[in-house]
């Protein structure tokens, strides 16, 4: 199929994309509260053509749009929808000043800001929503244009999944035979990337409660104190990557948090650390986790701590683990609609995704790639001076991708991809 003939006869306008992101830019909404965001969606899908069976409400405030044209395979596009709790610092003129009572969490009032992209990622949806209607012509089998909330605490695909999203008795979805989704970062100017097998890493976060028995800080052979089991444990769990994982396996162990204690004289009766652990397949991200709690329950064990600790699961993001069949078609459409800004990595990247949790419910092939949001006189400015390091990544308060060429071609990937598996008429 020739997709540059067919997408240079059929653009869609693309200030109007443009100015339809700032509007989503400077309106974020914390994850599962994306209410706003789903109804900007859904209104905006429905201007786009009445043949578009939306359905809304799914998992909290996820939705999709089927289009439906004639006989032939069933393709699903992902977008993301959430903000996160940080304080926009861009200087931008739509920059987000918004701020949101965090009802799902703690009932805090927090900052918001897409400082993810995930605002990038509905706009070009909705702008491959549009270019494939455009182009009905010349293919053939069903679309689904999925919007997915709470992506950034690891439980939105998986919300909709157990909504019943593709129950025939809830809300119907087709069972996709492949599904895709996309993610920008601040990556060389107007490139793309994509690789088969392990893409984005497994992420998994804890909290865990260890036990003390408190007392008075002059005395403490009378206490377990759980400050210096805490510390203990901190230590040993940094020997999991370097003496239980295969040194050619990626695996990071992050111990975020440690609290314990509100004075200088007491002991107190427990700590908390929150610990992250990143992995990049089933096994290792398995070995770690055991290694994790395994660590822990004997740390206590030689303290005499007086109880078991407590594990409690914050989030958790599957292994990004794209088809290799499936890969291979979407790199050649690739090659060949972008030439040499389409790259094949070999490294997979840090970041997490709960979007393998849409495919694996359906037991369908998927495939995820990254593509460039950087601006190119910012990007060879500090390129020149050897600070590509300082260009702020996903989620910092700076994070801002630059409007163009990001927006077309975040469109042209999820075109070019529908249209590598649909049917031709």
């Amino acid at each position: 199929m020739d997709f540059k003939a067919a997408l240079k006869k059929n653009k869609v306008d693309l200030s109007a994309y443009a100015s339809l992101y700032r509007e989503f830019h400077q309106n974020p909404e914390i994850s599962t509260l994306e209410h706003e965001t789903s109804e900007k969606i859904a209104a905006h899908l429905k201007s786009l053509s009445s043949d578009l069976d939306i359905r809304t409400g799914i998992g909290g405030t996820g939705l999709i749009s089927i289009c439906k044209n004639g006989s032939g395979p069933t393709v699903l596009l992902r977008a993301d929808m959430d903000g996160l709790p940080v304080h926009e610092d861009t200087g931008l003129e739509y920059a987000s000043t918004k701020t949101m009572k965090d009802t799902q969490l703690d009932d805090a009032v927090k900052p918001v800001m897409h400082a993810c992209g995930h605002d990038m990622h509905i706009t070009c949806n909705l702008g491959a929503a549009e270019t494939l209607l455009k182009v009905r012509d010349i293919w053939s089998g069903t679309i689904i244009f999925l919007f997915q909330p709470a992506e950034e605490r690891g439980c939105g695909a998986q919300a909709m999944v157990d909504d019943g999203l593709f129950d025939p008795e809830k809300h119907a979805c087709p069972i996709p035979d492949v599904l895709f989704g996309q993610h920008v970062f601040p990556l060389e100017p107007g490139c793309i990337v994509s690789k088969p097998g392990s893409f984005l890493a497994a992420a998994d976060s804890l909290r865990i409660t260890v036990f003390g028995q408190g007392g008075h800080g002059s005395m403490p052979h009378r206490c377990v104190d759980p400050v210096v089991l805490a510390s203990s444990i901190v230590m040993k769990l940094q020997t999991i990557v370097s003496r239980e994982i295969d040194p050619e396996e990626v695996v990071v162990v992050t111990v975020g948090s440690l609290k314990a204690g509100d004075t200088v004289n007491v002991i107190g009766d427990e700590a908390v650390l929150q610990v992250n652990i990143r992995s990049m397949s089933h096994e290792t991200r398995t070995s770690a986790l055991d290694a994790v709690k395994r660590i822990v329950k004997a740390e206590c064990e030689a303290f005499k701590s007086p109880k078991e600790p407590v594990f409690e699961t914050l989030n958790a993001f599957p292994p990004t683990l794209n088809d290799q069949e499936t890969t291979d078609t979407i790199q050649k459409s690739f090659t060949e609609f972008f030439g040499d800004k389409h790259q094949r990595v070999s490294a997979a990247l840090p970041g997490s995704e709960d979007f393998p949790d849409l495919a694996t419910a359906v037991d369908k092939p998927y495939v995820f790639w990254g593509w460039s949001g950087s601006d190119e006189k910012v990007w060879a400015k500090h390129e020149k001076e050897g600070t590509l390091s300082e260009l702020p990544p996903n989620h910092s308060h700076l994070f801002a991708p630059a409007i163009h060429p990001t927006l077309e071609n975040g469109i042209h990937t999820m075109v070019v991809a529908a249209l590598s598996f649909v049917g031709t008429t």
